[in-house]
């Protein structure tokens, strides 16, 4: 006959990793392995963000959608925070799996194309004035969203997510930006 478990004092290791074990023994029905699980959340976190994205921008162009557009890509509250621990594990898949490889850069290309669309209305409507092409302005800025969901994942909420927004206003501004604060 097998042995109950051992009771445990709450947040010790063993105590999580078997409230871990039930937890993972009840999705193995809908996934068969860890990376089907990270995928899966990988893609509704990036669908959740589209919904927010496409609500955002929804009656705006050029600055004021650009700048809607990354806010809702950044960490800025905790449910973006949260959202930027589960993209980081899938990130991690990654480096190893071609498939995820192509299923990221897939859904970063969106996101490229928005970007480098919005930047043209604001190069049109004279709100940016720098002369860097706005492929090099869309790969700069999807370097400075992801690199802010890594920071966030891994931060120990010692800084205000804010942070990330003076820092998207500031690249801008870098830009030649005009009417910021009309556009977040």
């Amino acid at each position: 006959m097998p042995r109950p478990p051992r009771p445990c004092a709450p947040g010790h290791g063993l105590c999580r990793r078997r409230r871990h074990r039930r937890f993972a023994g009840a999705l193995k029905p809908y996934f068969p392995a860890k990376d089907d699980l990270l995928t899966a959340a990988f893609e509704h976190v990036f669908n959740r963000t589209n919904e927010r994205i496409a609500a955002s921008v929804s009656g705006k162009r050029g600055l004021s959608a650009l700048v809607a557009l990354c806010r809702e890509v950044l960490p800025l509250d905790e449910e973006r925070v949260n959202e930027a621990r589960i993209v980081v594990p899938f990130w991690q898949t990654a480096m190893t799996d071609q498939d995820k490889v192509r299923f990221h850069a897939e859904s970063l290309d969106q996101w490229r194309t928005a970007i480098v669309a919005y930047l043209e209305q604001a190069r049109r409507a004279g709100e940016i004035t720098s002369p860097v092409r706005s492929e090099d302005v869309a790969e700069q800025l999807l370097t400075l969203m992801v690199g802010a969901q890594v920071l966030a994942a891994l931060s120990d909420h010692a800084e205000p997510p804010g942070r990330f927004d003076a820092q998207l206003h500031s690249y801008l501004e870098l830009l030649g930006a005009q009417r910021l604060g009309d556009s977040g």
